[in-house]
């Protein structure tokens, strides 16, 4: 073969090969996937800052679990199609007062549809209100708000544009123990008929059924679920089902759905996957590598448009989440504070790439954050007295956010009491703004310029901004009662 020869078909092969690059790009860019911005944050980026974020990593979706003016201000002008919140303690008011309901949709939807102004084509009415754990507070208030928000749409000549719809938490449907596969799903008993109720109304309105599915919560709360079935990778033993075979866990749980929609006479009901992801820190299988594991592979297969062994078809997600939130409730776990892609500073905390071609593509940071000073609180070594030591801590992380300290977490190695008395302390000392006085605990802090961070624990700075939102210590209760259990064991190893 000569040398000519062998460049022309080199040649030819680099063309093909970057027209089916090019070709998969374009067939991916009308596929995009949303991502869900939570606020339940000390310190949080500018809403400008993270719209330009949004916009620069090419998000064109954005679920809000509620209307913030300053967050609506900023998506002004940028067409990024918003799912707007409502949240669950505002049922009550939404479902008894139509009118309510009518001023919410006027101040939040109607007042930004002008041209150039907000895209909002959903409003979230509540968010998973049928939570077992919920103890049936909103199963009477639920359908009711939903009709007045959709009549408030619809009253103010928005409701071909705009549908309302309910993020449902995938406990509403299950398959039987006793046969446990996709085809023999079902809308729990309890649940049925209001949720089918809620589907026939979402169906005449031509609004989505939409669900949060999390196969990370699967292996969290079962110590025999299968590793790998929660992720994309396969698994060598696949959950067959007549002639379909399941090698993950968000397929056979989102055709669990498929199959109660058929059963319910909707089978062609559209589906939106409201939240999806996986956590970071917080927990032993909550880490990059994990996440970007799953989330990666998710949206190769979300984006292909090969759909499950049951609904062919692209899947329409949203991420979960788009930052950390250092203030959200550890009740179910510490990992809840730790779902971003992006650090609470807008740094990524790992390449992923979202138009799911598996490349390894960067994501772009939050643009021109301010820190605070380059100062940390930690354990002053020359403190005599340590009889206030354990309570120091517990009220540190009951008030900050210590849960990079739980098993398996990323400052789970730290081993002795200085340690983790000082990531407690510096916690505290950033939530407060450095504020001098958040840095003593009784002469057994102090501050320091050196910064203490190790390995992969690190004791962050925080973002200067303000603090909207502060932590609640009734978050905190089970959190403080696990830190006071781990200091002890270290104090009785000493």
């Amino acid at each position: 073969m000569t040398q000519t020869r062998v460049l022309a078909e080199s040649s030819s092969y680099c063309s093909i090969l970057l027209f089916f690059l090019v070709f998969m790009a374009m067939l991916h860019s009308g596929l995009s996937v949303g991502v869900n911005w939570g606020t339940q944050a000390t310190q949080q980026l500018p809403p400008d800052t993270v719209v330009k974020m949004l916009r620069e990593n090419g998000f064109k979706k954005l679920k809000l679990f509620e209307a913030d003016e300053r967050i609506l201000g900023a998506l002004i002008g940028t067409e990024i199609e918003v799912m707007l919140g409502i949240p669950n303690n505002m049922l009550q008011m939404m479902c008894e007062d139509p009118g309510a309901a009518a001023s919410w949709v006027d101040a939040n939807v109607t007042s930004y549809s002008y041209t150039g102004g907000v895209h909002v084509k959903y409003v979230a009415v509540g968010n998973e209100p049928f939570l077992e754990s919920y103890n049936g507070t909103y199963l009477e208030c639920t359908l009711p708000a939903l009709r007045n928000i959709q009549d408030a749409l619809n009253q103010a000549g928005l409701g071909s544009k705009v549908k309302a719809t309910i993020p449902f938490n995938a406990d509403i449907y299950f398959s039987p123990d006793s046969n446990p596969v996709p085809s023999a799903g079902d809308f729990r008993a309890q649940l049925r008929d209001r949720t089918i109720e809620i589907i026939q109304y979402l169906f005449r309105n031509n609004a989505p059924f939409t669900v949060n599915i999390y196969p990370f919560l699967s292996l969290y709360g079962n110590i025999y679920f299968p590793f790998d079935y929660a992720f994309f990778d396969g698994t060598s033993k696949p959950v067959k089902d007549g002639d379909k075979q399941y090698t993950n866990a968000f397929d056979a749980n989102f055709d669990t759905l498929v199959w109660a929609l058929f059963k319910a006479g909707y089978a062609d009901m559209p589906i939106i996957v409201g939240e999806i992801g996986w956590p970071t820190d917080g927990d032993i299988n909550a880490n990059v590598q994990n996440a970007k594991r799953f989330n990666q592979k998710l949206l190769q297969h979300v984006l292909s448009g090969k759909g499950t062994p049951a609904r062919k078809g692209k899947i329409d997600i949203y991420l979960f989440s788009l930052l950390d939130e250092n203030a959200k409730s550890i009740a179910p776990g510490g990992f809840e504070r730790h779902w971003g892609i992006f650090e609470f500073d807008g740094k990524p905390k790992y390449e992923l790439d979202l138009l799911g071609l598996a490349e390894d593509k960067g994501l772009v940071p939050a643009d021109d954050v301010k820190y605070m000073p380059k100062r940390w609180c930690v354990m002053n070594l020359q403190a005599n007295d340590l009889e206030d030591l354990s309570d120091s801590i517990d009220y540190a992380c009951s008030r900050s956010d210590c849960t990079a300290l739980g098993y398996g977490s990323s400052c789970n190695h730290l081993r002795s009491v200085e340690d983790n008395a000082s990531y407690a302390f510096n916690m505290y000392y950033q939530v407060n703004n450095q504020n001098d006085y958040s840095c003593d605990f009784s002469g057994l802090a102090i501050v320091t310029n050196d910064d203490p961070s190790e390995e992969d624990c690190q004791f962050p700075v925080m973002i200067s901004y303000g603090s909207p939102l502060l932590l609640h210590s009734g978050l905190s209760d089970i959190f403080i009662r696990i830190i006071e259990g781990y200091v002890m064991f270290f104090i009785l190893l000493n």
